[in-house]
């Protein structure tokens, strides 16, 4: 124990801290400006000088470490004299602007001269002037307001790890500027936002739309981007949100946020949101009553499966719906509609990839705490860019790399580009050959640890020289072998794992490949998760062989106690997966699709061939808050409530329950009640309350979240392994497929980009991102535009087997050669309207990697 008297008061430590951060344990406040709980150390504002006994000098609180017995005072006559100096100096340039600047009320340094500061000021200089800089589209920057606390410098550098902006020019002269310019070339998340304490940097999205005390609630609730699950407060006025901002202290994002959780909000308010159900009568949509489409639907239902049987009906779930509503549309399907063909788009990676890494290392294998990958000693990343995919989760992978982790990628990561010691480029289509080469050498020198004998079998017989690998794949033996030595020296491994390498030729092989690297240096497994809640779906049950809490539906004493606690029959043969779906539809097997919360014609590859097979159905119902390309197509479409208009719960990809709470009202019913009521319009007895009603039930149905409740989930303790019982691994046999060889030379190849400020669909209705980036790009290398006789900015059309675009050229150093990036998220413009796929027969993954697509010049 360390004590320490602080203004009289004795003080217990049982660990050495500040006195700044000993004061404020005891209830004692020590003013400051540029100290921040996020950031370092820093001592620049002298704000918080206080007395020590023995000590000739001040001292600035937030770095003076306390020591046993140490007598400190913070308020006395000489203190206050240099704060009211420090306050003074500080207003010497700083406008006194508060009437119209958008932080009063919310000021630091307005708080601060309220309580500390002089009435008058002895400086007569006319203030510094610096023109308001409104360039960039999120952020509005005021350097008039700037006091050089440098907060915003070191949450970018120390933290964000973008390193966007610096202190320019010395003394008075100083400022903070963006390293590119005028505008900032960052990735913005504004959490420099956050983090000054004055009106120097704001967003644009509220300016001068209200003051911090008009903000009639607060809400705290979860992300409803990627699967990270982070946490957030709304802020809302007039029932419209104002403003999102994060939360200090949460166990996800600890204050932190990325560009589309703090600003792709808007897409709640949009004017295209849909705000009453649509008939389609002769091929034109009518506006309907609630009443009147939901006896239709329950009608033509009913009339679907009493002629052509249950099995004809097919449901796709939704990763951005909460748990309850995905539970209760599950049931809805097998027990009211005598249906199994329920899926989502999880199964074009998270789902497959999770099935099968579970497989070999049992249930839960890849349920482990984010923030832990910020103390391994060394990251494996593959397959994608986490810091666009799932950026908090990449902000932890460049904390390790500050720690002194080694980060280790397999292909081009754009976002760790700077925190790598080594990067492994492979030429196009030869990964297979890298993942062999890596695990040869990791046998060789660390052998195999005996453990798994399923796992070893597959593995016994890959050996490959380093010789052979670095021939194959184009990269050079010395940087194969610090590769090797710094993943074969770690103790405290993590391995993560995208979506590009589950839907690549051979994906399974490869994830064996991944597996085993894992097993051998004894790590960790993250699978990164484009959305919100793709866990939760697949716990609720929402897969053609799977019931809620992972039940193999085609087990029957599992079925049986379902039926049971139903009080309802199920069907005993396994359903459609989402694609098997789309063959189902065109082929006429398929009769009636309810699609909750997605937009397949969009989301997933050959778009056309999903536009046209949807169109066969005879009978397609869609729920969604907008008219999608999917519900365009539908006979009834009915409007949902976005994410923050209802309470409910997301699992993220740790497997941690939260709770997502509603901050605005809008009329219109969850999506689980619109089931619900169709559902009663059936016959069904099925009956909630409430969507903590629903939980409950779950948490009895469920053996995987037995006994769990609201309370759990709100005390932040509703972390896996839960209260109930995960099922350990029914299958032994570890099943792949390898790749074959694809032949590159000369050819041009279509990829998926997945960018950093787009998720889906959805962001498209959020002006800020849109702003960020406005429109789909061609992208590809400086050899492939030289080899075609292009340049950056010509207007290329890209044609493939099944379409055509006419796009924009970006060249960038950061593409692969013979590969052409493009993303999907733009309508009309999306990559999968000219992608082809195959079906990997393990992870039931499409493949998309093999399109191959000709280029050629339209214009400028």
């Amino acid at each position: 124990m360390i004590k320490v008297t602080i203004n009289g008061k004795e003080i217990n430590l049982e660990k050495a801290m500040t006195v700044l951060e000993a004061a404020r344990s005891a209830g004692i406040k020590i003013p400051t400006l540029c100290y921040h709980e996020q950031l370092e150390k820093y001592g620049g504002c002298r704000l918080c000088l206080v007395e020590v006994e023995r000590m000739p000098r001040l001292q600035t609180a937030c770095t003076l470490m306390v020591t046993d017995g140490m007598v400190v005072r913070t308020e006395t006559e000489a203190i206050a004299n240099v704060r009211r100096s420090v306050l003074e100096f500080l207003l010497i340039n700083h406008p006194l602007d508060c009437p119209y600047c958008d932080k009063a009320g919310e000021c630091e340094l307005q708080d601060l001269v309220e309580k500390y500061g002089p009435a008058t000021s002895r400086f007569k200089e006319s203030k510094r002037k610096v023109t308001e800089s409104l360039e960039d589209p999120v952020l509005v920057r005021n350097m008039e307001r700037c006091i050089v606390c440098t907060r915003c410098v070191r949450m970018c550098e120390g933290v964000q790890g973008a390193a966007a902006i610096a202190v320019i020019d010395r003394g008075g002269h100083s400022h903070i500027e963006p390293f590119s310019g005028g505008k900032f070339d960052c990735e913005y998340c504004g959490n420099c936002v956050s983090v000054c304490p004055v009106g120097a940097i704001m967003s644009r999205l509220h300016r001068h739309s209200y003051r911090p005390w008009q903000l009639v609630s607060e809400t705290e609730t979860i992300c409803p981007y990627c699967g990270v699950g982070c946490t957030l407060v709304v802020q809302v006025r007039d029932d419209v949100i104002k403003r999102v901002v994060p939360r200090i202290g949460t166990a996800v994002n600890n204050g932190l946020l990325c560009s589309r959780g703090r600003f792709g909000y808007e897409f709640v308010g949009h004017k295209d949101r849909l705000t009453a159900p649509l008939i389609k009568k002769d091929g034109v949509f009518e506006e309907a009553t609630w009443e009147e489409a939901i006896r239709l639907i329950a009608r033509r239902l009913g009339e679907i499966k009493d002629t052509f049987g249950g099995s004809s009906i097919a449901g796709i779930a939704s990763p951005r719906c909460t748990n309850e509503d995905n539970y209760v549309f599950q049931k809805f399907m097998r027990v009211t509609l005598g249906s199994n063909n329920i899926d989502s788009t999880a199964r074009t990676g998270y789902a497959g990839a999770q099935a099968f890494i579970e497989n070999i290392f049992g249930q839960g294998a890849t349920a482990n705490l984010i923030p832990g990958l910020s103390n391994s000693d060394a990251v494996v990343v593959a397959g994608g860019d986490p810091t666009a995919m799932n950026p908090i989760l990449g902000l932890q992978i460049r904390a390790c790399a500050r720690k002194g982790g080694n980060i280790l990628t397999i292909g081009h990561i754009k976002g760790l580009r700077h925190y790598t010691p080594v990067e492994l480029r492979p030429s196009l289509f030869s990964e297979d050959i890298l993942l062999e080469g890596i695990l040869s050498a990791l046998k060789d020198k660390k052998g195999l640890p005996g453990s798994n004998q399923i796992l070893e079998g597959k593995i016994k017989d890959i050996n490959l020289s380093s010789a052979e690998v670095t021939r194959v794949c184009g990269i050079s033996e010395k940087d194969f072998a610090l590769f090797i030595d710094k993943l074969s020296g770690a103790s405290n491994a993590a391995v993560v794992i995208g979506k590009e390498v589950v839907q690549s030729s051979g994906g399974s092989y490869r994830l064996l490949l991944l597996a085993a690297i894992t097993y051998l240096i004894n790590g960790r497994v993250y699978l990164l998760s484009e959305r919100a809640n793709e866990q939760g779906l697949l716990d609720m049950g929402c897969a053609p062989d799977l019931l809620p809490g992972y039940r193999p539906l085609g087990y029957a004493e599992f079925r049986k106690k379902y039926e049971i606690a139903w009080k309802s029959p199920l069907p005993e043969q396994p359903g459609l997966t989402i694609f098997e779906m789309i063959e189902a539809a065109k082929s006429g097997l398929l009769k009636a699709m309810y699609i909750m919360g997605e937009n397949p014609v969009f989301n997933m590859p050959n778009s056309k061939e999903v536009e046209a097979a949807l169109k066969k159905v005879d009978f397609l119902i869609v729920q969604d808050i907008f008219l999608t390309e999917s519900a365009r197509l539908a006979d009834v479409v009915l409007p949902a409530l976005s994410w923050s208009e209802k309470n409910g719960t997301y699992t993220n990809m740790e497997r941690r329950i939260q709770r997502l709470r509603k901050a605005v009202t809008r009329e219109g019913m969850e999506d689980w009640r619109i089931v619900l009521e169709i559902a009663r319009n059936m016959g069904s007895k099925m009956n909630y309350e409430d969507s903590e009603n629903v939980f409950f039930e779950i948490s009895r149905v469920s053996p995987l979240h037995r006994d769990l409740g609201y309370e759990e989930i709100e005390k932040g303790t509703a972390i896996y392994p839960y209260k109930g019982e995960p099922l350990r691994s029914l299958t032994e046999e570890i099943r792949t497929e390898k790749g074959g060889s694809i032949e590159s030379a000369g050819k041009l190849y279509l990829r998926l980009e997945r960018p950093l400020f787009h998720s889906g669909t959805l962001s498209r209705k959020s002006q800020a991102l849109v702003n960020i980036y406005a429109g789909a790009v061609a992208r590809i290398s400086p050899g492939t535009a030289g080899r075609l006789s292009l340049k950056d900015g010509d207007i290329i059309r890209i044609s493939s087997g099944i379409g055509s675009l006419d796009l924009p050229l970006a060249v960038e150093k950061a593409v692969e050669d013979s590969v052409l990036m493009l993303t999907n998220n733009f309508e009309g413009r999306g990559a999968f309207s000219l992608m082809e796929y195959s079906i990997d027969p393990v992870t039931k993954a499409p493949v998309i990697d093999g399109n191959v697509v000709t280029v050629e010049k339209v214009g400028r």
